[in-house]
């Protein structure tokens, strides 16, 4: 196995987003304190082919896939690896959520949390979502392509979605269409509705 890259946020260009709710950072991570007490999980998706370790194994991630880790526990990835890093921060405000929870269909799911659930976001060239909701949410495009949305009580919108690109989004209702030339991929961190 080669040597591992234990790499740490060190300047604000490899902040993707800081929000009162996650630090999400591009090709490095978040330098954990002792008790790790700013953030909760930490969360890597692969953007690119990595290898990550913990707990003295590794094991080799391609673009898209995920890695979790609580709080306090350690992790290495290779050097020169593309990655998002998305740490939770532990004291974020409440989570907004839409007045109707409705599961959106076609979708993977890659992680079920307490607080949080990770699914791979999927819908082919000309293919429809039936009206679904989303929690706020952290949502990273794996590539380009472009959807049609309706969302409950507000004009149709037309988004772009770019590959590499993070946001957080709002709580919504909506239905999508995906009107362009390549399939929508996405992974997205979504909170769960306040207990």
């Amino acid at each position: 196995m080669e040597s591992l890259l234990f790499a740490c946020l060190l300047s604000a260009n490899v902040v993707a987003l800081d929000n009162d709710y996650v630090l999400v950072t591009r090709d490095a991570v978040q330098c954990a304190s002792a008790d790790d007490s700013g953030f909760s999980d930490h969360i890597i998706v692969a953007l690119g082919d990595i290898e990550v370790s913990a707990s003295n194994t590794g094991h080799r991630m391609v673009r898209g896939d995920i890695a979790v880790f609580k709080s306090g526990e350690s992790f290495g990835l290779s050097p020169g690896a593309s990655f998002f890093e998305v740490a939770i921060k532990t004291n974020h405000p409440r989570v907004e959520s839409p007045p109707e929870i409705i599961p959106p269909e076609k979708n993977a799911m890659r992680y079920d949390g307490d607080d949080y659930f990770i699914f791979e976001e999927k819908l082919a060239p000309g293919d429809t979502r039936a009206r679904h909701s989303h929690s706020q949410r952290v949502v990273m495009q794996l590539n380009r392509t472009r959807l049609q949305q309706w969302p409950d009580g507000k004009p149709e919108v037309l988004v772009e979605t770019f590959p590499d690109r993070v946001t957080f989004n709002p709580p919504v209702i909506h239905t999508v269409k995906n009107i362009g030339d390549g399939p929508l991929r996405g992974i997205i961190i979504e909170f769960k509705p306040p207990r």
